[in-house]
């Protein structure tokens, strides 16, 4: 099969081919870590931790490169304001960002470079600019350098925008423009910034404009050409469409395809802090168990936007427990028969056909719910033959997404400790039901069966014992 993305420059839908034949190079715009992460940063990391997932079981060896803004003005601003050290405030950050990260199962990049850790090539790559003539150094003494947006004739091309009509740029203040649009490479130092804060260079001492800082780092991981650069769809523009100028004015080719993912809203409106209703990814975790959220979050396909409402995570959990309850109801009936362990963990061709679209995942969970019912019904119907080969494809399916309820990643939440204490609690009564029946104290039996009713878990007594599960 061929493994097809949507190309954000493109505006297509195009075959997928690697620069290098079975290797993949992918880089992320990560975090600028000035304050603690929402849910659309959540969002936009675990996109990319699905491709890279469904493009290693295509066979492919994924480098996955994922920043740290680490320098800016918003950490400069907000350090200021708390009178915290700058680099002490984005450290912390940081460490949030990757913890929660890992809370939702999300892989550690490849590679995370810090911006503070690659100042050189920045520098070498203003000054290939400037001697291509795409970059000045400003008139005034400000030490601050610009690219020159109107001697690069394709500005604009990644959003499909006519330079004339673009606004002035905001990055830094225009008094040594030559252009409005022109846009920061290089911002001298100011009297009321932190030394700590300015690296030398040949235009005097500064820091490196948030747009070189990407240019920068993708090459110096992944080389001058790349296969993908991903982000969140409100990067596209300036960020993006700065870093795909500036990189290929000095002569580099950058990204083969460009990926956006799709934003976060909260019952139909942007997060905003003007607004008031920017969900903290900490709080979100607080709500549910971390890989109900993850099935949250991914559960969308990419390029879209979720709209978060009241209820929304209850829908996950109700899925997973779908899932969960089906895994461990085949796990017990197929324990001690001729069936365990005989279903091949294979991928329903429904399901690659879905993955290998684009990344569609509603398709492909489409397919994985199906196979979930179809192996509740195999289990009615006594067929364990076909409940083994469901039971191994349900496996499959969840472990190639991450969201397998019986992986080991998943046994510390508070959701599977609770999931193992019932089964305890569950499995020690119907041990109590089945003394009962051997006693003739059909009364207790029938009791212990109309508790267990009550609570909604549905008793199912076959040859080999009773089995339980949670009545759909």
């Amino acid at each position: 099969m061929t493994l097809r993305l949507y190309d954000s420059k493109s505006q297509t839908l195009t075959d997928f081919v690697p620069i290098v034949p079975g290797r993949v190079g992918i880089y992320v715009c990560g975090p600028t870590v000035q304050s603690s992460p929402h849910i659309g940063h959540l969002r936009s990391a675990l996109v990319y931790d699905q491709w890279r997932r469904w493009m290693t079981y295509r066979g492919l060896q994924v480098t996955l490169v994922r920043n740290v803004t680490d320098i800016d003005d918003k950490i400069l601003d907000r350090a200021s304001a708390t009178s915290e050290e700058w680099w002490a405030l984005a450290y912390r950050f940081e460490l949030e960002f990757s913890a929660l990260y890992a809370r939702l199962g999300i892989l550690a990049p490849t590679y995370e470079p810090r911006a503070t850790a690659s100042v050189d090539a920045m520098l070498d790559l203003i000054g290939q600019l400037i001697e291509r003539g795409h970059a000045y150094p400003a008139d005034d003494d400000s030490g601050d350098v610009y690219f020159a947006t109107g001697t690069w004739a394709p500005y604009g091309e990644l959003t499909r925008q006519n330079p004339d009509d673009m606004a002035a740029s905001a990055d830094a203040e225009q008094r040594g423009k030559r252009e409005p649009r022109d846009f920061a490479l290089w911002k001298g130092a100011k009297a009321e910034e932190p030394t700590s804060a300015a690296w030398a260079s040949p235009w005097g001492d500064g820091r490196p404009g948030w747009h070189i800082e990407c240019s920068a780092m993708a090459a110096r991981y992944l080389g001058d050409s790349f296969d993908i650069h991903g982000g969140g769809l409100d990067l596209r523009f300036p960020h993006h469409e700065n870093e795909l100028a500036q990189s290929t004015a000095a002569g580099r080719g950058f990204a083969n395809h460009w990926v956006h993912n799709g934003l976060v809203n909260v019952s139909g409106q942007k997060m905003s802090k003007s607004l008031g209703n920017s969900i903290f990814a900490a709080e979100f975790l607080d709500q549910a168990a971390p890989l109900a959220v993850r099935y949250y979050l991914g559960a969308a396909h990419y390029r879209s936007t979720i709209d978060y409402h009241e209820g929304s995570l209850v829908e996950a959990e109700a899925a997973l427990d779908r899932i969960e309850t089906f895994l461990r109801r085949a796990g017990r009936r197929l324990t001690g028969t001729r069936f365990a362990g005989t279903g091949i963990p294979t991928l329903p061709a429904a399901f690659e056909t879905a993955m290998d679209d684009d990344l569609a995942i509603p398709q492909a969970l489409g397919v994985l719910h199906d196979t979930t019912r179809a192996g509740n019904a195999a289990l009615d119907a006594e067929d364990l033959a076909v409940a083994a080969q469901l039971y191994a494809e349900v496996a499959a399916m969840t472990e190639v997404l991450g969201i397998n309820p019986l992986s080991p990643e998943w046994q510390g939440s508070n959701s599977s400790h609770a999931s193992a204490a019932l089964t305890i609690l569950v499995d020690a009564l119907l041990v109590q039901r089945d003394a009962a029946r051997a006693g003739r104290d059909f009364a207790a039996a029938d009791r212990i069966r109309h508790d267990l009713t009550a609570a909604g878990i549905q008793i199912e007594d076959t040859p080999t014992g009773p089995n339980w599960s949670f009545e759909s």
